[in-house]
């Protein structure tokens, strides 16, 4: 058990009419959220150590924290590339034979680049988007663009959420290039757009060219908040798990976007919102403790004496807590939950992890009303381990937890089905427009009035997905925990 002293590791659980309400209004001085570029660049090198070193690293490290470590091989191949040896020693979903097999670890060659990507720090043009076929074809390929970063160099050339993009570097996008045409050419692209007319989409030589950076994505990206009657509607889109901006020198995470998402419940404390709409939909999870941090400005049960989730590691691990491996709510000031008695979470189908671990462990304790698609499913998280004298550069994120709420549910692995199904059309509208599909629906649970709705000939309609670049973000669908979490196995 050497290797406990020379780890350093970081968990993660992981782990998407034509008039407005009239009888709502939007308070005027919301703006969105501002996003910075961060001057790092890419970090990743060949390691120094051998295939064999590196192997038996991984070894030793998937024997002590992975959660089926009963399951890995007694002899495996150490001879194999690293990627394919850690391969080799999951416990591999399947849909007929394994169940609750292993979706979600993954290993990467950088652990640099790793922590970074999971701080929502990487190379990017700041705008997601999914892909779909084209209205009447099951060939041709468009893009939607579901959001834009602020202050990104895709907001910087005027993209915006619901514009749709027909080809990239003048390639029109296929069933069969897609792939190869929007991640295999280089840092500069540029897209073609379509317009939409009363008979559909139109092509268009619109173009606008956007250059990839290393930029930290804020998932505090826009909130607001409404007056119908009596009711005050508060609205926040949150689209990863983030606590804050990760420093690549220090390999620490500050608390700058936990602060932010206080700072938000605390405009609806001060403007006494008393319904809450939470957009996850476009959020793949991400950190543990910045799940909880916002339970606790939501629940109205939210102390340090009570449980929010409990944790069930392998046996190794388990050994280690002696019974202490439960986290409690946080005393927060800025808490609203004495003003509620639901919550309506909207989610699309990337929605996951630390998403889903809102969703159940906010259950117990309010009514929690899921509008939008069904979620992932994903009710496992994992950790980082890298070695941190650098010999060893690759970055591994095994599932190494399975996580249950206060009454010990956790029996979402086909994800939570929404309890009233909504689709959003391939050009929605912008956040914060309450004709938009998802927050439309929120708006009639609350209020009852059914207005206000996008008039029928201004969407394109609504496609199945055949991608969404959400899923590229660092692991897909992941939910990391915070050091303090795991027990400490010095002694063993």
């Amino acid at each position: 058990m050497h290797l406990i002293n020379t780890l350093r590791q970081t968990l993660i659980v992981a782990a998407v009419g034509t008039v407005m309400l009239s009888s709502c209004k939007r308070e005027p001085d919301v703006a969105p959220s501002t996003n910075t570029t961060t001057p790092v660049t890419s970090t990743t090198t060949t390691t120094s150590a051998s295939t064999l070193e590196v192997n038996n690293w991984v070894l030793d490290s998937m024997r002590i924290y992975y959660y089926w470590n009963d399951k890995i091989p007694a002899n495996p191949d150490k001879t194999l590339p690293t990627r394919d040896f850690f391969e080799s020693l999951l416990n591999k979903y399947n849909a007929t034979t394994n169940k609750d097999g292993d979706r979600f670890s993954w290993i990467a060659e950088s652990a640099v680049d790793l922590s970074a990507s999971l701080g929502g720090q990487s190379k990017k043009t700041g705008f997601d988007f999914r892909l779909a076929y084209r209205p009447g074809s099951r060939t041709d390929i468009i893009g939607s663009v579901i959001y834009v970063l602020p202050g990104s160099p895709a907001d910087k050339a005027g993209i915006r959420r619901g514009d749709i993009f027909y080809k990239v570097n003048g390639s029109r996008l296929v069933l069969s290039n897609y792939e190869s045409v929007l991640f295999g050419q280089g840092d500069t692209k540029t897209y073609t757009f379509a317009t939409v007319g009363s008979s559909g989409l139109v092509d268009s030589e619109i173009t606008k060219s956007v250059t990839a950076i290393v930029f930290q994505e804020d998932p505090v990206l826009f909130d607001s908040t409404y007056t119908a009657g009596s009711k005050k509607i508060g609205y926040l889109v949150y689209n990863q798990f983030i606590p804050g901006v990760y420093n690549e020198t220090t390999r620490i995470t500050d608390n700058t976007f936990d602060n932010k998402v206080d700072a938000v419940f605390g405009k609806f404390k001060a403007r006494g919102v008393n319904e809450l709409v939470l957009d996850l939909r476009y959020n793949p999870g991400g950190s543990i403790s910045s799940a909880i941090n916002m339970a606790s400005l939501i629940s109205p049960n939210a102390n340090p004496s009570t449980y929010f989730a409990k944790y069930q590691f392998n046996k190794i691990l388990m050994a280690g807590y002696q019974g202490q491996s439960d986290r409690k709510f946080i005393s927060k000031a800025n808490n609203i939950g004495g003003s509620l008695q639901r919550v309506f979470v909207l989610t699309g189908s990337g929605t996951a992890s630390a998403s889903e671990l809102i969703i159940n462990g906010l259950k117990p304790f309010m009514n929690v009303v899921v509008i939008g698609d069904t979620t992932v499913g994903k009710n496992v998280g994992s950790r980082t381990i890298y070695d941190p004298t650098n010999r060893i550069q690759w970055g591994m994120q095994p599932i190494i937890v399975k996580i249950f709420n206060s009454k010990g549910e956790s029996d979402y692995t086909a994800g939570f089905a929404p309890n009233v199904v909504r689709f959003e059309p391939l050009n929605p509208l912008p956040f914060g427009d309450t004709r938009e599909t998802l927050l439309n629906e929120a708006m009639y649970q609350i209020t009852g009035a059914r207005s206000g709705r996008r008039a029928a000939t201004a969407d394109v309609g609504v496609q199945q997905d055949v991608f969404s670049s959400v899923s590229k973000k660092a692991g897909g669908s992941n939910m990391f925990v915070d050091d303090q979490a795991i027990p400490s196995l010095k002694k063993r």
